[in-house]
């Protein structure tokens, strides 16, 4: 943790665009500090001790996170808002859909739901103990992950809601996919950008397709495997039996290097994955155009890693765009991007500790949800404006474009160690920095441990 919360570099500045008070702002920094610092289980006991000069009690930070001004907020979308002026740039977007989902474990805890039953039955002779276990629900989170052509990534998301927690706060449910294509219609890109949807077979919707088409952006998507080719009702072969035909002379080899290409600058790669010793993927793949049954003239590309004579239709995954012009070459690597949100999910859940939470109101976990896309965001931006300093090797501009958001933790925190130490050496220089210092040394235990003078 740090003594003086202050001392995070840019911070203040980054928040500046935010509408709180002086003293909402200050608490937004103590959890911001604590997601980028924290050791061990992310939790608002690490929020409430992060500001080591002026420490909270936990349920006050549990108090903050639910308190009704966060919907006026709407702290990600300005924060999305700054980060995309100052990185706007008219090129190709790539925007990317999935899902994610956090455990939580309590009968009381709202708007959960469960994923399926996926437990082994117990045997006879155990079936009947004295033990009882709540079952394990979930919240889940509707994300999209825009990638800018300098490869900055800005994340947007929608909490999915039950339908009885829907009708118990009066507001519309939405699926999954209702609610990606709610924010594909409130993307905001510079005029005259490209955008590409990325998106795995949940997003496979005509809801989706027209959001779109709405605004003209290109979507592939994974093909559903009940999807079936256009014709007359009762005579409409499935996509899959077109592989019946293909032989493996019909396929063509594509290789793919990672960090090279056009689109190597939309992955965050780590360095020993770039260079002549990265491993090369292969793929065989066969392109067709066909008209899909309630989507229309697609381009479908069989794509394969490991073909062999006696290949099932489920060895292949296949392809579907409504951009018929792009070559094969171009729809597999941009699929290939696809994983770029896995990692973000790694990174917000094993760095930041976004699914550490524990909270019976659900409002308390839309409000930590904002607070770790904006440390997220705040990370980001810190990576933009080290890129951007001028007297910066090569060798530097490119470290600081091949970090992501643990090795950015780290260089806030160690940015941050120094502007302490300045600050501890300036006060130093005179008694009065002196009984400064001890005033923050003495206030960095919480009253109920402090020694009575």
């Amino acid at each position: 943790m740090i003594m003086v919360a202050d001392l995070l570099p840019g911070l203040k500045r980054f928040l500046r665009t935010v509408s709180v008070n002086q003293t909402r702002r200050a608490m937004v920094i103590r959890i911001i500090a604590a997601f980028i610092m924290h050791r061990g289980r992310m939790s608002c006991l690490q929020a409430a001790g992060a500001d080591r000069s002026q420490p909270r009690h936990r349920a006050q930070v549990a108090r903050f996170l639910g308190r009704a001004y966060w919907v006026k907020t709407k702290v990600v979308e300005t924060l999305w808002e700054v980060m995309l002026s100052a990185c706007a740039t008219v090129g190709l977007y790539i925007f990317i859909l999935d899902a994610t989902a956090a455990s939580q474990q309590g009968k009381k805890t709202e708007n959960t739901h469960s994923t399926g039953n996926r437990k082994r039955r117990p045997r006879q002779g155990r079936r009947y103990s004295k033990y009882k276990h709540t079952r394990k629900t979930c919240h889940t989170f509707t994300m999209g992950l825009l990638i800018t052509p300098s490869g900055v990534r800005l994340p947007v998301y929608r909490p999915y809601r039950t339908r009885d927690y829907c009708e118990a706060k009066g507001i519309p449910h939405l699926t999954t996919a209702e609610a990606a294509a709610e924010m594909i219609r409130e993307l905001k890109i510079p005029a005259g950008s490209r955008v590409i949807v990325l998106g795995d077979t949940a997003y496979d919707a005509k809801v989706m397709r027209k959001a779109c088409d709405e605004r003209s952006f290109t979507w592939i998507f994974p093909c559903n495997p009940e999807r079936v080719l256009a014709g007359p009702k009762g005579k409409r072969p499935k996509v899959r039996s077109l592989l019946k035909d293909l032989s493996l002379g019909s396929l063509h080899l594509l290789r793919l290097q990672p960090g090279q290409g056009k689109y190597a600058v939309y992955r965050r790669l780590s360095p020993h994955r770039v260079g002549p010793k990265a491993k090369t993927r292969t793929y065989h793949v066969h392109q067709e155009r066909r008209k899909v049954h309630s989507v229309g003239e697609v381009q479908l590309v069989f794509s394969t890693m490991n073909p062999h004579p006696k290949q099932t239709p489920d060895d292949f995954k296949i392809l579907m765009t409504n951009d018929l012009r792009l070559k094969p070459r171009d729809i597999v690597e941009l699929y290939s991007l696809r994983w770029q949100i896995e990692l973000f999910f790694k990174e917000l859940k094993s760095t930041l500790g976004f699914h550490q939470y524990q909270f019976r109101q659900f409002e308390r976990v839309e409000a930590w949800t904002e607070l770790v896309l904006a440390t997220f965001l705040y990370l980001e931006w810190h990576r933009v404006q080290q890129i951007a300093r001028r007297g910066l090797t090569d060798k530097e501009r490119q470290w600081w474009r091949n970090q992501r958001t643990h090795g950015l933790c780290q260089a806030v925190t160690q940015a941050s160690q120094k502007a302490e130490l300045d600050y501890i050496a300036t006060k130093l220089e005179n008694p009065r920095g002196v009984q400064t210092l001890k005033q923050l040394i003495r206030n960095s235990y919480p009253k109920e441990y402090r020694i009575a003078a």
